[in-house]
């Protein structure tokens, strides 16, 4: 289980001021003020994830910096395959999946430094029938019981939360669509001393139903 990779999906106009900040920072967080380039988030989702507070912590969701447990999480297919979608901005849909970048790290490689401050919610942060492990023995029972339940789609709703900030140093993977994308990243990496390793994997950057086929 603590091998399980988690995502973190970003425009590519947006990587360049994560590695001038060497991390990701929580929407919440001191210098969350800061706007990204690219917004993928509709301006009630914002809210709701500002004013909904995490269960048993004296923080909001938005205080977290979230990833996905699943490639195929619904936000993202709803993005790749340009579906409407209540939590997204409107104009995102007028942005193709090879537009986008995955940040991949593990489950292992967060509780090696974050034993505390990370939370693993059963469905989308602001569901109101959403379920949350907070503290690390509570998050890995919670990771367990989505993993063992092959037969249900939560996981692809489910969110892996780490609060305030999350190092890029310990992304292990950026996932591409496409040599283009990767051709692009490869410098700024190279630029900022990064040796982060950069996979074009084209099925993650394709509605679900086209990788089925």
């Amino acid at each position: 289980m603590s091998e399980q990779r988690i995502y973190h999906l970003t425009h590519l106009r947006n990587l360049a001021a994560i590695l001038a900040r060497g991390s990701l920072l929580a929407d919440g967080s001191v210098a969350g003020g800061i706007k990204p380039a690219i917004d993928i988030s509709a301006p009630v989702t914002r809210e709701a994830r500002r004013t909904t507070p995490l269960v048993g912590q004296e923080a909001t969701i938005a205080d977290y910096v979230p990833f996905f447990l699943s490639p195929n999480a619904s936000v993202w297919d709803s993005i790749r395959s340009r579906q409407a979608d209540a939590r997204l901005a409107p104009e995102v849909a007028g942005y193709s999946g090879s537009e986008f970048i995955m940040l991949v790290s593990t489950v292992k490689a967060v509780f090696a430094r974050h034993s505390d401050g990370v939370a693993v919610s059963d469905g989308d942060a602001t569901g109101t029938l959403t379920r949350f492990g907070t503290e690390r023995v509570n998050a890995e029972r919670m990771l367990q019981a989505l993993r063992a339940d092959e037969g249900s789609e939560r996981i692809l709703d489910a969110e892996f939360l780490v609060r305030e900030e999350f190092p890029f140093a310990e992304i292990a993977l950026i996932g591409v669509s496409d040599e283009k994308v990767r051709d692009l990243v490869k410098p700024m990496l190279a630029a900022g001393g990064h040796r982060t390793k950069v996979a074009v994997y084209p099925p993650w950057f394709k509605p679900v139903e086209d990788t089925e086929r």
